[in-house]
């Protein structure tokens, strides 16, 4: 049975027991304390808690999960993965344990020709709960297992909690017996090798207060509405149904997995080590490809860094086993595409920016596993200067974090120079940076604030603040929380920084690349609030983050909420301007031209996009005429709700990784653009005035930004532009319209002076290489030549010269140091003739020996080699340092 297949089977048997089947949340977490969803309940946590209303009470899913804690560990077992899928069954205060249980048995033991999975009943064992009798008796007396095969465990290993204070419940899991080949008997408590866990089912039905891990916290009473929140690992269920003993020879993984194996010549089966790697691979471009579809982009901070970690280990591994040609990705990715695509569609759909995103990845790890191995080459000699056994955690984090050479490529490349690494010091320090990012990014969103506190302002506001700005610039409403420091306060005086949130408001808070609005809040008691920032922490949440400017603001108070217009309207245009400039370049580049980021401010606006290069200056011209000629054509710019599905119909764009619910916002500028957007805009083209595109760059691995002004901005650029512009016509005697031509040529003529230049301080330079020869000093039997080039002096010169001198002196042992200051900062190269080497003496421990007394640090090569150092006062102490090391051997 396929897993597709295992999916639909268990949707559509709740479907028919009343069930909504929801379709898989995005991967991108709506609770600001997770960077991904880790866990199938996660987007039923609002409903669980009474914040939102769900859809309905019985609703059932296939959900997306990431979870990477024991990255490490995959491929090293048969379960672990990265990525894995969720089937659950949740109830909303509806039904509880007496219909849950039957139900999963009812599934699991139903014959396969009925649509249920045909498990044995001699071969499912349960735990429950130890107090848990009900769970038993229901098991037993109702469904008619066995009291043999029915244990009991606890809390460690049957009892479910947030981890928070909240709902808990005890819960009671399926376990499948494989046979006495799988280990001993004895049930679930004995071995969880043989006896595998199918199911969970997590009865929530008590509050449980503060504490610490699995069991140390207290009960404090029931639920008032009991939840039913179940969990089968899709992939686990799978590898039972399909005869296989791990996850990675289940039909999605595997055809990834065997792929591989053909790209590399890997053999799976017969060695280990080549076992992992094929394993790691499948999993991690599994993995990479649905955080990508989700619109994730591969970074170095929090869900970006997941993603490049993810995607940079599957190259890893493909070297590891011979794969070190471009394109191996691509090729694993299309079978990851293929393979998922039924389940999730979407993939298909957007498979050409899938491949451009994990492509341009691929691409710029492989030149940083060329460059990065030149920086590491340095680490390591500087490491055996040092004399130390292991290369410093310091060092790792630094290749790690500015170079992305990953931990385990440097681990093994030490080892292989006899060097260790401190793993310890490496990994402290990336946990400091993680933290630093994490905490950023939830700081951005919850301003500090306890999630508590969050959850507990969208319980006042009846779980959804009503957005009344699409229509309204100011309107009246009630400041239902106040906050101050994080915490609830009843009232907040002048001067206070407090955190506002209303039952209905016209600001918009930032979201979907459209800043916040700014504006003033006024209560009824006569305090004033000055707004600048809004902020949406949690889906249906709005809170107002400003200062009160006069008065004392109270909770409870009425108010009346003003947005600054002008703001908003400079933001609205932008924002129209971002979709027409999308619009534009997906007719000049193709729909491979994805929207992948924007910004839209007050007259100024990015846009962020997927491309496999640089966008030419032809094209960028194209797009903003195109576009400036649709706003002369002043279209009606028009908003309106429509389905998911009406909205594709029509050729409205869904932005790429976005998730869309049944009902969406389609914004439409005439018949140029049509978008799915949640934010403001113009009513008609004509209100930009004008777009001018500023230019484009690179902002990471397969993504290209797009800067541009919009309205008076463009207006005034384009002013200061023609003044400059008739400023150099005067000051070159030239016509504007000849300009580049006039320029180009002083700029070819400037080029060809400077290279004369360099010719011949090049040439006086070496010219001096003879008598320097000549006048070489003894030390202990080594021509010695110190020697200190004019300031300015190019380092390429300084080599050169280095080596001039020592080929003047072939024959005797020699070492030669040349120091210059090129630009405020001290080089210095030192070259070692052969018969200096075998007296012992290295050009990269003498230019160490230097670098130290300069300030700074250096490497090379025993011939040859360069440091530097940032105190130019200290040359003539470095040239004496150096002498004496030689005179020392």
């Amino acid at each position: 049975m396929e897993s597709a297949e295992v999916a639909r089977r268990f949707l559509t048997f709740f479907e028919e027991h009343g069930h909504l089947a929801v379709p898989s949340a995005s991967l991108i977490a709506e609770d600001p304390t997770l960077l991904l969803v880790n866990a199938g309940m996660v987007p039923f946590k609002p409903y669980m808690l009474g914040q939102r209303t769900p859809p309905a009470p019985r609703m059932a899913s296939a959900q997306k999960c990431v979870r990477t804690p024991d990255i490490d560990e995959v491929g090293k077992t048969a379960r672990h993965a990265t990525f894995f899928q969720m089937l659950g069954n949740f109830s909303i205060g509806d039904y509880f344990k007496a219909q849950a249980i039957p139900y999963a048995w009812e599934l699991l033991t139903r014959s396969e020709a009925d649509g249920g999975f045909g498990f044995p009943e001699e071969k499912l064992w349960v735990t429950v709960f130890q107090d848990d009798d009900e769970a038993q008796d229901i098991w037993h007396k109702q469904v008619g297992v066995p009291l043999d095969r029915i244990q009991r465990r606890g809390m460690a290993d049957n009892f479910w909690s947030m981890g928070v204070p909240g709902p808990c419940g005890p819960c009671s899991e399926i376990y499948y017996d494989r046979g006495p080949d799988y280990g001993r008997e004895g049930g679930p408590i004995a071995d969880e090798d043989r006896y595998l866990e199918v199911w969970n089912l997590v009865f929530m039905q008590f509050e449980r207060g503060a504490g610490q891990g699995k069991d140390d916290f207290p009960i404090l009473g029931e639920l008032p509405a009991k939840n039913i929140d179940t969990g089968m690992g899709l992939e686990r269920m799978a590898a039972v149904l399909q005869g296989v003993d791990n996850i990675y020879e289940t039909d999605t993984l595997w055809k990834i997995l065997d792929r591989a194996a053909g790209l590399t010549g890997a053999k799976y089966g017969r060695d280990h080590r080549a076992d992992v790697s094929l394993r790691v691979i499948a999993d991690h471009v599994r993995s990479g490809t649905m955080m990508v579809s989700d619109g994730i982009r591969p970074g170095n901070e929090g869900r970006g860094y997941v993603l490049r970690r993810i995607l940079r280990r599957s190259i890893r591994n493909l070297r590891l086993l011979g794969g070190e040609e471009a394109g191996l990705m691509h090729e694993l990715a299309a079978v990851a595409i293929q393979t998922m695509g039924q389940q999730y569609p979407d993939l298909i759909r957007t498979a050409a920016n899938i491949h451009t995103v994990i492509d341009a990845e691929e691409e710029s790890f492989l030149q940083t596993l060329r460059t990065g191995t030149a920086i590491f080459d340095a680490a390591v000699e500087e490491t055996r200067r040092s004399g130390r056994p292991s290369l410093a955690g310091d060092q790792a984090f630094k290749l790690h974090d500015t170079y992305g050479f990953p931990i385990d490529l440097t681990l093994e490349m030490a080892s292989e120079q006899g060097l260790q690494v401190d793993e310890e010091g490496f990994r402290r320090l990336m946990k400091e940076q993680r933290d630093r990012a994490k905490k950023d990014a939830q700081d951005k969103k919850t301003g500090n604030l306890d999630v508590s506190a969050l959850d507990d302002l969208l319980t006042r506001s009846g779980g959804q603040v009503e957005f009344i700005g699409f229509d309204n610039v100011l309107g009246e409403a009630r400041l239902v929380g106040l906050l101050v420091n994080g915490a609830n306060v009843p009232a907040a005086g002048e001067g206070s920084e407090v955190e506002v949130v209303l039952d209905r408001t016209p600001f918009y808070a930032e979201g979907g690349g459209q800043l916040a609005d700014h504006g003033v809040i006024r209560l009824g008691n006569g305090a004033v609030i000055e707004i600048g920032d809004v902020q949406s922490p949690l889906a249906g949440l709005i809170v107002h983050r400003g200062t009160v400017r006069s008065g004392e603001a109270q909770a409870g108070d009425t108010a009346f909420a003003e947005i600054d217009v002008d703001r908003r309207r400079a933001i609205s245009r932008s924002h129209t301007a971002t979709h027409m400039v999308h619009a534009g370049f997906r007719r000049a580049l193709g729909e491979s031209a994805a929207q992948a980021g924007s910004e839209n401010s007050p007259g100024r606006f990015r846009f962020d996009f997927t491309a496999s290069g640089a966008v030419p200056v032809s094209v960028l011209r194209d797009v903003e005429d195109e576009v400036n000629d649709v706003l002369v054509n002043d279209l009606d710019v028009r908003a309106f709700t429509t389905s998911l599905d009406e909205a594709r119909a029509m050729g409205a764009m869904a932005l790429f990784g976005e998730k869309y619910g049944d009902e969406v916002r389609v914004v439409e500028v005439g018949d140029y653009s049509r978008e799915l957007c949640g934010g403001t805009h113009v009513a008609r083209s004509g209100q930009l005035g004008l777009v001018k595109v500023l230019g484009e760059s690179s902002i990471g691995a397969g993504i290209r930004r797009v800067e541009a002004l919009v309205g008076i901005d463009a207006f005034r650029f384009l002013a200061k532009e023609n003044v400059l512009v008739a400023q150099l016509a005067e000051q070159l005697k030239t016509r504007k319209e000849e300009l580049p031509e006039r320029v180009s040529g002083m700029v070819t003529r400037l080029r060809e002076a400077e290279k004369e230049l360099e010719k011949l301080r090049s040439q006086q330079v070496l010219a001096i290489a003879g008598s320097l020869a000549e006048g070489a000093k003894d030390v202990n039997g080594v021509a010695f030549v110190g020697h200190r080039a004019p300031d300015g002096t190019g380092a390429d010169d300084l080599r050169k010269l280095a080596v001039d001198i020592r080929g003047r002196l072939a024959g005797r042992p020699a070492v030669v140091m040349v120091v210059g200051v090129p630009k405020d900062r001290p080089v210095v190269v030192i070259a070692v003739s052969e018969g200096a080497k075998e007296r012992g003496l290295k050009a990269g421990a003498l230019v160490g020996t230097a670098a130290k007394t300069l300030g700074g640090g250096g490497g090379g090569k025993d011939d040859l080699a360069q440091g530097g150092g940032a105190n130019p006062e200290a040359v003539p102490d470095a040239l004496a340092a150096v002498e004496r090391a030689v005179a020392a051997m």
